[in-house]
């Protein structure tokens, strides 16, 4: 569109000033004005030749991004200003955006292009064993550690370890993430609660808000994932945060006792109409709203929320009402309790079907968009969190206290435990999708969930 808009520029350009040349050579009267620029032809003979302008074959790629909505609407500007220099740095380059819903994305347009061979050159990408190391293994991800020894920051990123497979680096993670509740301080405040320090003061802000008819817990269960963001965290808490890791390995299985009892404990909340009603059918976006309307008292979210919550346009005059606190500790939990679940999971993916200009471009578009000066714009803009190592005291920046708490509770932890779907093969993963929903119908038990889970996790295993 830019490239159409510049060639009407420069056609309306040249079209004016021939008027203008027309009009101002005849002054309107038909009569020829002296010859200026033959009045001394030696002088003309000597003129320097005019610098040869390179010529360049125009080329196209397409850059697939999930920066779809009102709520990434900071983290999409951040993106348009490094294509924007990208598209500067080599010429001839034209990114063309296409935007999809990330579980689009995810689930459905890549896999389905991975398939047949026909990825977008540049992609939002999940790292993992599921997204990223599947594709790496499969030939379609373009190697990137050239790339990074070249631009010397290979050893830039705090954790690239997701999109790692034999050693060598397949996607790069736009920023990190951390996951843990946030509440309505209106709401507290009026029912007298504190962000809660136990298990029991957890559960008491639960039956408090249920007591007052206001729906404790906001939750959006379209997508699986977003409910199984709170599981996450529940049976990581419950069976201990190493447990993601060993579900491949067979070191933990599914079923467990520890994981069915985080699972019924989500499933007694259930029970007890902590959730919203009719949450199947309620879009990401909902519950966000749910806080800020007050319909609801706490989420389980990441904590790319805040980002929403600090924007007056969408949060409106409950900027600076919006807390954030960990999950605390469950009584009689395995393992180190104040562990969170943080990642560096999403980012960028390249096809490995490029050409030379492509890998320029791919270059380029690295270093534009993964330097020091956009990971403060993301986190000052976007409240997200850095996905690199950066010089001085990235959080001084930083003046939403949501993210405060968020930094002190990363500070005051053990340690962090990944999410559990960058270690689990996609089948698994969309097992469980299947299994919480069906929970979440009424349809099925933690055992019987888990047990399916485990099936599937076995046959994985055994490939």
């Amino acid at each position: 569109m830019k490239r159409k808009t510049l060639i009407s520029l420069i056609a309306t350009l040249f079209i004016f000033s021939s008027v203008l040349s027309a009009c101002g050579g005849n002054n309107g009267n038909n009569k020829q004005e002296p010859d200026k620029g033959s009045a001394n032809p030696a002088a003309s003979s000597n003129a320097s030749p005019a610098p040869k302008v390179e010529e360049v074959d125009p080329f196209s790629m397409t850059l697939r991004h999930t920066q779809v909505g009102e709520a990434k609407k900071f983290r999409l500007a951040i993106l348009e200003d490094a294509v924007k220099k990208t598209e500067a740095d080599v010429p001839g380059l034209k990114i063309e955006f296409d935007p999809v819903e990330d579980n689009a994305n995810r689930f459905t347009k890549l896999p389905a292009e991975m398939t047949a061979g026909n990825p977008p050159e540049i992609f939002d990408l999940f790292g993992g064993v599921g997204d990223a190391q599947k594709y790496a293994a499969a030939g379609r991800l373009l190697d990137l550690t050239p790339i990074l020894e070249k631009l010397g920051i290979k050893d830039s990123f705090i954790d690239l370890s997701s999109f790692t497979y034999d050693g060598k680096v397949y996607g790069l993670p736009i920023g990190s993430s951390q996951e843990g509740f946030f509440y309505n301080q209106e709401l507290f405040d009026k029912y007298g609660l504190k962000e809660p320090k136990t298990w029991e003061e957890l559960e008491n802000i639960m039956a408090t808000l249920k007591q007052n008819k206001i729906t404790p817990i906001a939750m959006a269960s379209k997508a699986a994932w977003i409910p199984l963001m709170l599981a996450n965290t529940l049976w990581s808490r419950y069976a201990g945060p190493d447990v993601n890791f060993g579900f491949e390995n067979g070191a933990h299985k599914w079923n467990e006792p520890e994981m069915v009892a985080a699972l019924t404990k989500y499933d007694e909340w259930l029970e007890k109409g902590y959730f919203m009603k009719g949450e199947l059918g309620y879009e990401y976006a909902e519950m966000r709203n749910q806080i800020i309307t007050g319909k609801a008292g706490i989420s389980f979210d990441g904590i790319w929320s805040s980002s929403t919550y600090a924007d007056p346009a969408q949060a409106g005059d409950m900027v600076g009402k919006i807390g954030y606190f960990p999950m605390p500790a469950v009584p009689g939990g395995k393992g180190d309790q104040t562990y969170i679940n943080a990642n560096h999971s999403n980012g960028y993916g390249f096809s490995s079907d490029l050409n030379e200009n492509e890998k320029k471009a791919v270059e380029a578009f690295i270093k534009n968009l993964y330097n020091e000066e956009f990971q403060k714009r993301g986190l000052k803009e976007d409240n997200l969190l850095p996905s690199m190592k950066v010089e001085g005291d990235m959080m001084s920046l930083v003046a939403d206290p949501m993210l405060k708490s968020a930094a002190a509770a990363i500070s005051n932890a053990g340690g962090t435990f990944p999410v559990f779907d960058a270690l689990v093969p996609s089948e698994v993963n969309k097992q469980l999708e299947i299994g919480i929903q069906q929970l979440i119908a009424r349809k099925t038990t933690p055992q019987k969930l888990l047990d399916e889970v485990q099936a599937v996790q076995e046959k994985a295993n055994s490939k």
